[in-house]
């Protein structure tokens, strides 16, 4: 896999009309630049609390099965590196409050007693089960492999 472009005029282009362009990368690059997927999804992106997170990874999976329908390739790969990023970020707030892994000195901060029962664990739990669907989903493996092989 090549990865992710960061070369590319991101504030002019319009993946759904250069779709060509766009390159999967690792995890979740280019989740906050890839338009007009970003703009769709990004207002329905929250975690706070685990109900929040629920209807946020519900929406977003939604629209994942919706650009699976219109085999919109880069819509799902985004809507899936939403979901990712979803579990990731609730996952970083569980494990410290501030957000921040490292202290002033570069020292790691140690995790949160409760980061594996608080609020934001279960929500990033919420998300990891979508972001899971999302991943495995047979079609989505498909056109992901073929992506690949074809761009990258």
């Amino acid at each position: 896999m090549s990865g992710f472009d960061y070369s590319l005029d991101y504030k002019n282009l319009d993946f759904r009309e250069e779709s060509h362009l766009y390159r999967v990368g690792k995890g979740e690059q280019g989740v906050l630049m890839v338009q007009p997927y970003k703009g769709e999804i990004l207002p329905h992106w929250r975690f706070k609390t685990e109900e929040i997170a629920r209807e946020s990874s519900e929406k977003i999976y939604a629209m994942f099965l919706d650009y699976k329908e219109q085999d919109d390739f880069v819509g799902m790969d985004m809507a899936r590196k939403f979901l990712q990023m979803g579990y990731t970020r609730a996952r970083r707030y569980a494990n410290h409050r501030s957000g921040k892994k490292y202290d002033a000195y570069g020292n790691k901060l140690p995790q949160e007693a409760d980061a594996l029962d608080s609020e934001k664990a279960h929500a990033a739990r919420v998300f990891y089960k979508r972001y899971v669907e999302a991943r495995e989903d047979p079609h989505y493996k498909k056109r992901r492999k073929e992506w690949v092989e074809r761009y990258e």
